[in-house]
């Protein structure tokens, strides 16, 4: 791909490998989940927030947006809210 579009594509994935790093010291530095929710929370998190960083808008604003979003659910669900 890269030889048919020079200087588009990058040769490495260097990009990809630094965009990476924050959650594997983040692993180490907790020796890894108990839980596989909260494996999956983490990585949500760390999706909305790095999608936000290179978008270049406030992840802080982004996560708020992304909680405060209405939701339809799917036909034939219930939701019940606990206060």
């Amino acid at each position: 791909m890269f030889l048919a579009h020079p200087g588009s594509v990058e040769l490495t994935n260097n990009v990809s490998e630094r965009l990476l790093r924050p959650s594997v010291i983040q692993r180490k530095m907790t020796n890894g989940y108990r839980a596989m929710w909260a494996a999956e929370g983490e990585a949500a998190i760390r999706t909305v927030v790095d999608t936000a960083r290179l978008t270049g808008t406030s992840p802080f604003a982004t996560i708020l947006k992304t909680v405060s979003a209405q939701i339809t659910p799917p036909q034939g669900w219930v939701i019940t809210i606990y206060a």
